[in-house]
Order: structure tokens, then sequence, then C-alpha cells
């Protein structure tokens, strides 16, 4: 019997795509050259996509193709003046989010933060009388899941492909954030790691244990 082929992560910037040494076609991967960031910015040197926030600016699409591989690329350094390290302080991990902004709760599914189900919050404030008649919208319908659909994680740090069916509350392995981008140092806020090196910054440790979230809303 035929081994099972090994599944290996592509390390180019920018994919997150798995595959074997069988199925590596030339032009299967899409990928970025190095970042470059400045003032708040984050930019891609090869397709100068620009983008003050790091979920979208790591979720531009890629502009170059070729094969995936396992080894690192090398990172251009670009050119800064030197300055004086400037310490970053300590902040907190930020708290777990309310039914209204939590994705598995919007989709109907189970949530350990929330209870079983979401459930529609009740205004106990006192009605008002008002001759004019206010007309109230209506929640947004829940988005609809195939439990055995593929889906991608997008979670920061994650990107694991997974199903409905087989995730939990500790399926997940990701950063909660936000990321952190001072004069030379990259870093996270939830766990208050921060290095010079952008490769560096994309292999520290997620920190936080939870549910794979395919909803890029929340």
């Amino acid at each position: 019997m035929a081994e099972r082929a090994v599944k290996l992560q592509c390390q180019r910037i920018g994919c997150f795509a798995t595959f074997t040494e069988n199925d590596n076609p030339e032009g299967s991967c899409t990928y970025h050259e190095s970042p470059l960031f400045h003032d708040g910015m984050k930019e891609w040197s090869c397709c100068k996509q620009r983008s003050h926030d790091f979920s979208l600016f790591m979720e531009i699409p890629g502009c170059k193709s070729g094969k995936h591989t396992t080894e690192k690329p090398l990172v251009t350094k670009p050119a800064v003046p030197a300055k004086n390290p400037i310490s970053t302080p300590s902040v907190s991990a930020s708290n777990a989010p309310s039914k209204e902004s939590c994705s598995r709760c919007r989709q109907g599914f189970f949530c350990s933060d929330h209870g079983s189900h979401a459930k529609p919050t009740t205004d106990t404030t006192a009605p008002v009388e008002s001759p004019v008649d206010v007309q109230i919208s209506s929640a947004p319908p829940k988005k609809i899941v195939d439990i055995n659909e593929p889906q991608t994680c997008k979670n920061k740090g994650c990107g694991k492909v997974f199903k409905e069916k087989d995730n939990h509350d500790t399926a997940c392995s990701y950063h909660p954030g936000p990321a952190v981008f001072h004069d030379r140092l990259r870093g996270w806020k939830c766990c208050d790691i921060h290095v010079k090196e952008f490769e560096e910054f994309m292999s520290i440790p997620p920190c936080t244990k939870g549910w794979h979230n395919a909803d890029p809303e929340s």
C-alpha cells in the first residue's frame, strides 16, 4: 500500500497553503517579496500596495507566482536612520468580544464564551412615548455554513484550513492582537513580544487558544 503524501506548509510571505512534493507545479504559489514599514504604513516592496491595518495588509493577494517551498525567504532590509531604542509598554490582552461582535454567535454555532447559542439582547429601558413612528431595521441574516465545508481561519497567526465539524474551543492557536509596529520594532500587544526583523515577527508563537474563525468581519 502506498504511503500517504506528507502535507508541507509553504513558507513564502503571503502564502498560507499546504502542499506535497509530488503536487507542486510552477505557478501554484502566489506570494510577496519583502514588506516595508514606515510611520504606521505597511507596504509590499514588490507591488507597492499599502495598508495601515496589518490584517488587511496580509490579505493583499500575492503579486508573484512560483512553486511552494519550505525554505524561509530572505527579507530585504530597507536602509533606515539609526535611532535610540524605545521601550514598548506592556499591554494586557483585550477582553473577549461581546455576543453581538462574536463571529460564532452570529453564525449560530456553539460558543464557550457566551453560552450555547447567541441570544437576542432585550432592551430593559422604559419605552418613551413619541408621536413619530420609528422603524427599526432587523438584524442581518446569519451566515449559513456547511459543517463539512473547508474554510480558512482568519485569526491572526493561524491561517489553517478547517471544517466546522472539527472546530472547538482549543482548535486554533492565534494572536488576539493587534500587531504593533513602532520605529524598528514589530510585535503583538497580546503577548508583549517585540522583535526587529519581519521574519522573526512572523515566527512569534501564538499566545491564545480558541475557535477557528473564517468570518472576515470579526
